[in-house]
């Protein structure tokens, strides 16, 4: 009675794992909604409508968070709107998908320079130059942002009231 009952619920254990996962889609699949937004982002973007596109690949992105192609645009739009730091997080994100994805690589090393660390930029230039095993146009671009360097930054001035007697 013991052995029936143990077999019944591994049966019914195995019935119920093979069923969740004939009904999965594919890792290359991805959701044609997320496509369709992704898309429409395209066309936003083109229009110059950042923020509009922004919302579209955010939503593109929760509605598969596979769309690595979402990932891409947004944090390029990102770069764009002169957020260095969302954009390496959303680099980040693509190449979790796709480790050797070179146009990620290349794009996380000029957000990387724009925020100053250019050691990690060339971290990624050293990979992007392992991945081509030659010329590549993504490695010719990225060792020209570093070379660059970061974008220089002057502080704001601040202009100060003379002491007077009322005035600490």
């Amino acid at each position: 009675m013991r052995v029936s009952s143990l077999a019944v619920a591994a049966a019914l254990t195995l019935a119920s794992l093979s069923a969740s996962l004939n009904g999965q889609r594919p890792d290359d699949e991805i959701d044609a909604r997320s496509v369709a937004l992704v898309a429409q982002a395209r066309a936003a973007r083109a229009a110059g409508n950042l923020e509009g596109a922004t919302d579209l690949l955010e939503t593109a992105v929760t509605v598969d968070p596979r769309n690595r192609p979402g990932f891409l645009l947004l944090a390029q739009v990102a770069d764009q709107r002169d957020l260095p730091g969302k954009a390496i997080r959303l680099y980040r994100e693509a190449l979790l998908l796709e480790p050797n994805d070179v146009a990620a690589l290349r794009g996380q090393g000029e957000a990387l320079v724009k925020k100053g660390a250019v050691a990690r930029a060339r971290d990624n230039l050293a990979r992007i130059r392992t991945l081509c095993k030659g010329t590549c146009p993504d490695a010719v671009q990225l060792t020209g942002v570093i070379a660059k360097g970061p974008p220089v930054t002057t502080a704001a001035v601040v202009p100060t009231q003379p002491k007077t007697e009322g005035n600490p």
